[in-house]
């Protein structure tokens, strides 16, 4: 049984308690977030986060998200983990692109802490809890994958995998054959694996007892046949409702269902939505919380066909990275320090009306 220890960041938490004027708001930049935390570390901070969500000390802030000229979203997501003393909201639009900012509080005042850039963060954390999952929900000798896509999420989420299993062979399919030929070269250089770009998805996931799911698809790119028995599967790309990566065939075969977030799930989940729908009972015998493994220390069951993890992306994740990536920042001297916020009076009476109507 896989047990370790949970830890969300001590020196910051320490350092923190019963202060909340330590310093000056910090802004972190992508270079030093991406100096401060691997992957390794990643995984297990987020682990730790999972404990604490199981214990009820860590509360999840259901994301949100609004879309506009057919496929741009504005999303939000947050926690606050109370006992800890923090606090974060993550804002982010994607129209072409992302610049993904996370604002870290205290919990007891308010106070801002911190502003990290967090493109790097959030690629850490989509990649990290995939790792997580698959460290739990996949079998232990499982030594290949199949990978779906090849975007800017691609390679952490074959990291993350990497990280947890030892991998012989990945193959990978996206539907540009430049694309793909060129990030399984960039994986294989990067990360000393044996990387291949397959012709078809069901090439990538043939005979693979690990696969990942990493795409902006609008219909299902897999089918239950094309996976073989004792696969586990990670889908972290339909993040929002008109996106799909699998259909309902997987889901009738899957023996375990895991969600990073169920009430997300619920909210913004496709493929969940049309197998489930509003049957409360449904949801509760077939998607568990990744939490409660954890936790649980729950590993794959024996008996298992196909375990099926379905991300979203959640506020706890961001923010037991954030916790970690600011308590090595403030140990090291790092980040830029920023005025602190200073209230000032607003404008009430307008100026027109100071002038009798006249401009």
């Amino acid at each position: 049984m896989l047990r370790r220890r949970s830890n969300v960041s001590g020196g910051a938490a320490r350092r923190h308690a019963g202060s909340s004027a330590l310093s000056e708001p910090l802004w972190i930049t992508e270079a030093e977030v991406a100096s401060l935390v691997d992957m390794d570390e990643a995984i297990a901070a987020l682990e730790a986060g999972l404990r604490l969500e199981a214990a009820g000390a860590a509360l999840n802030m259901v994301k949100t998200h609004v879309l506009w000229e057919g496929g741009h979203t504005l999303h939000a997501i947050g926690a606050v983990f109370p006992d800890a003393g923090f606090a974060a909201t993550k804002s982010w639009a994607h129209a072409g692109g992302a610049s993904p900012l996370l604002l870290l509080f205290d919990s007891h005042d308010g106070a801002l802490k911190a502003v990290i850039e967090a493109f790097a963060l959030g690629q850490l954390r989509t990649g990290g809890i995939s790792g997580v999952a698959t460290r739990w929900l996949a079998l232990p000798e499982a030594d290949e994958m199949g990978l779906i896509g090849s975007g800017h999420q691609a390679l952490a989420q074959l990291a993350s995998v990497a990280a947890v299993r030892r991998l012989k062979r990945v193959r990978v399919f996206s539907p540009n054959p430049e694309h793909r030929a060129a990030f399984a070269a960039r994986a294989a250089e990067e990360l000393d694996l044996r990387v291949e770009p397959a012709a078809s998805a069901e090439a990538a996931v043939e005979g693979a007892p690990i696969v990942t799911l990493v795409t902006r698809a609008r219909a299902p790119v897999i089918a239950a046949p094309m996976i073989m028995g004792g696969a586990h599967v990670n889908a972290v790309g339909a993040i929002s409702p008109e996106r799909q990566e699998f259909g309902p065939d997987l889901v009738a075969r899957a023996s375990r269902i895991v969600a990073d977030s169920v009430p997300q799930v619920r909210a913004l989940s496709r493929e969940l939505i049309d197998a489930f729908g509003d049957d409360d009972a449904l949801w509760a015998r077939r998607v568990e919380p990744l939490a409660k493994i954890v936790a649980g220390g729950q590993a794959r069951p024996g008996d298992a066909d196909v375990t099926l993890f379905k991300a979203m992306g959640m506020g706890i994740s961001d923010l037991s990275l954030a916790v970690r990536v600011y308590d090595r920042a403030c140990a090291q001297g790092l980040g830029r320090k920023l005025p602190p916020v200073r209230r000032a009076k607003p404008r009430l009476k307008s100026q027109r009306a100071a002038t009798g109507g006249q401009r």
